[in-house]
């Protein structure tokens, strides 16, 4: 029996559909019988493959999110998931011409990799030459820069190049062959892995259904729905557990062998030690539906799909795990053997694909549910009043400007507080969108820009609103009750607007793009940009009502 995720992997790699990519010459060759893989090639595999999953998806993914919609336009229950559904599926479109990345947050780039014994490169240090290939994949392709480094216990600074990113490389058998699993993993989706040290007594029916019904509720839509959820029970160690959290989340567990109902122990011991349960992946995917979540704004499509997956444990330990792929869903395999760099096969053409399986998307000024436009160049009171007109969930277009500022923003506002000093005259005059866009691609007006999760600013929410200040914000994801009495105290609004659709709210959405403050904090610095008719649902209100 084998304990390790190898040999689903490597069936996982079995299923999958690869093309040879040209790499000008760099070719492995054989010296004395094991082969020889110039380390630059690394750096192609990489940059190649990081481009590659920011602006194009895989076929699985793409045909999960069109079922979905179409589902949901047949489903006559109240809910938005067709219109998030339908932004999503607009957004791979313009994502695919290769300017504007699927999301804002083109992630944290995880790299893991299984090496042959019978393959070498010379180099010392495969971890740098990959490395070197994501640094370039982030300059070329305009890409976000998220990563922060640490110049002191509490001061920090953005690396400028997304590195360092996280690489793990593991040996792996005798067929002379290098394989990957490119990953790039956004903040918000990553927030949602949770790890319980639980015991012995969850593994009973009612205890574990009562457990999964409280944590899938809790994820809440922060992390931009419809997700790829996985639950994992067991593993000899949480490191363990969590590590397969993560490779299952990508996909790359998927081959692993189901219970069967009545199994002996004889041939449980002769199967794979990591083990999935169809029977709790289907109440799993049942919860979801009844949270009444839906894609983002309620419904039923809080889940795509989900993989419940059993591992051996320490008779003292029962470490449990849920994690989640967001809808910008990132994760490419790749390999180099004799031949050269293999990469995995993604629609490149997602219009015709949509359209083969008659598909037919919708702008969001078609969409006859909308209620009406809203400009914010009236002036925060006049918008409160305007708002206060709608009921929580109601749709709107909204155009004007606004402040696009996020966390290491809100810092420095904060700090400003806290050594007597006022606040920018910026804070009084505009509606605040929680946002950090992508660089900005040649000719257009800014980066990918999506919301960025609105909880993150809630500990700001009393020093600000009591001065006048966010009394209009938009970003995504529910938000503390706290915040929601604020509203109500200082009659303020929170909207939401969708998550995972960046390509799109950039490409359509945005008209104007100022620098004001703080360029020094990178993709957090403080924007002034103009939007028309940008898609927000009221989330909470001026009576404190929401949505979630």
């Amino acid at each position: 029996m084998r304990g390790g995720f190898e040999p689903l992997v490597e069936e996982a790699f079995k299923q999958t559909s690869f093309e040879l990519i040209d790499t000008e010459g760099e070719r492995p060759r054989f010296i004395d019988g094991r082969l020889f893989i110039p380390p630059g090639l690394l750096s192609q595999a990489a940059e190649e493959g990081f481009r590659r999953l920011s602006f194009f998806f895989r076929e699985s993914h793409l045909a999960m999110l069109a079922e979905q919609l179409a589902l949901a336009e047949n489903d006559k229950k109240p809910g938005n998931d067709g219109f998030v559904l339908n932004a999503l599926l607009r957004n791979a479109v313009i994502a695919a011409k290769g300017e504007l990345a699927l999301c804002q947050d083109t992630g944290t780039a995880v790299i893991y990799g299984w090496k042959s014994e019978n393959v070498f490169t010379g180099s010392g240090d495969d971890d740098a030459w990959l490395e070197s290939g994501i640094g370039a994949a982030y300059k070329k392709n305009n890409l976000r820069l998220s990563q922060i480094g640490a110049s002191s216990f509490l001061d920090e600074f953005n690396t400028g190049n997304n590195l360092p990113a996280q690489i793990q490389i593991h040996a792996s058998g005798k067929n002379p062959v290098y394989r990957f699993l490119f990953i790039a993993k956004g903040g918000g989706s990553s927030n949602k892995t949770s790890l319980f040290s639980m015991t012995k007594s969850l593994l009973e029916e009612q205890a574990f259904e009562k457990f999964l019904e409280e944590k899938i509720k809790a994820l809440g839509t922060a992390a931009c729905p419809p997700y790829r959820l996985a639950v994992v029970v067991g593993g000899t160690s949480p490191e363990f557990n969590l590590e397969a959290c993560k490779l299952a989340s990508a996909e790359a567990l998927d081959s692993a062998p189901y219970f069967e109902p009545g199994e002996d122990k004889e041939k449980s011991a002769s199967l794979p030690w990591i083990r999935r349960d169809k029977q709790w992946e289907e109440k799993a995917m049942s919860i979801g539906r009844r949270t009444g979540l839906g894609a983002q704004f309620g419904g039923s499509s809080l889940l795509l799909d989900a993989r419940v997956l059993r591992l051996p444990r320490h008779a003292a330990s029962c470490p449990v795990s849920i994690g989640v792929s967001c809808a910008a869903h990132r994760n490419l395999y790749a390999y180099i053997d004799s031949e050269g760099l293999h990469l995995e096969k993604t629609v490149t053409d997602p219009a015709k694909f949509l359209k083969e399986r008659g598909i037919n998307l919708k702008t969001f000024d078609s969409n006859t549910a909308i209620i009406k436009r809203i400009s914010v160049n009236k002036g925060i009171k006049e918008v409160c009043k305007e708002l206060s007109n709608f009921n929580v969930g109601d749709k709107i277009l909204l155009s004007g400007k606004l402040l696009m500022a996020r966390d290491a923003a809100h810092l420095k506002w904060h700090n400003l507080l806290k050594e007597g000093k006022a606040l920018p005259e910026y804070l009084y005059a505009y509606p605040v969108y929680y946002a950090g866009p992508a660089a900005t691609p040649p000719g257009k007006v800014i980066g990918s820009l999506g919301p960025t999760t609105a909880g993150r600013m809630d500990p700001y929410g009393e020093e600000f609103m009591s001065r006048g200040c966010s009394l209009v914000t938009v970003a995504k994801g529910n938000r503390s009750a706290e915040w929601k009495k604020l509203c109500s105290s200082y009659g303020a609004f929170y909207l939401g607007t969708i998550g995972g659709a960046a390509a799109l709210l950039s490409e359509e959405n945005v008209t104007g793009n100022e620098l004001l403050d703080y360029p020094e904090l990178g993709m957090e610095a403080v924007r002034l940009i103009t939007v028309k008719d940008l898609p927000v649902f009221i989330i909470i209100d001026n009576k404190g009502n929401s949505l979630y």
